[in-house]
């Protein structure tokens, strides 16, 4: 049995092939293993039952260890992970926890201006930050309220 962080591409892929963007993946040490997913429509109930009824078959067939799985959408603050993500909620306020400090700081507030020369730009007080990904411990967006 392989366990499904090996195979992370595979299942993005197997995703996106529904129609859905895999948001993020949590597994833990009891097995339990939830898929976070999303799409432009937004996600249903009846997305989740779905996205888990297609996932728990194919993870049968692929070996992929795990005890109990969960499906759901990544809610209202969904997490930034990827370069996309930036680019794609550019305008929309997001928090963002930098592994290591900058300025004496490692949590920062703003608004998304995308993404420039593979950085990402974060909009505060009117001054634009460019911060490389991998300077990003955690990213979410603020939710509109």
């Amino acid at each position: 049995m392989k366990p499904v962080r090996e195979r992370e591409g595979w299942l993005r892929a197997t995703l996106e092939g529904l129609g859905y963007e895999l948001v993020d993946l949590e597994s833990s040490r009891s097995g339990l293993l939830r898929v976070f997913i999303d799409s432009p429509r937004g996600i249903s109930v009846d997305d989740c039952a779905a996205v888990s009824s297609h996932l728990t078959r194919l993870f049968a067939v692929e070996g992929v260890d795990y005890e109990r799985l969960e499906v759901s959408s990544p809610g209202l603050d969904r997490p930034l992970k990827r370069l996309e993500d930036f680019a794609r909620f550019a305008g929309r306020e997001a928090t963002v926890k930098l592994k290591l400090p900058r300025d004496g700081q490692r949590r920062f507030q703003g608004r998304l201006g995308g993404v420039e020369e593979g950085r990402v730009v974060l909009e505060i007080g009117g001054r634009r930050h460019h911060i490389p990904l991998e300077d990003i411990d955690r990213a979410r967006l603020v939710p509109d309220v």
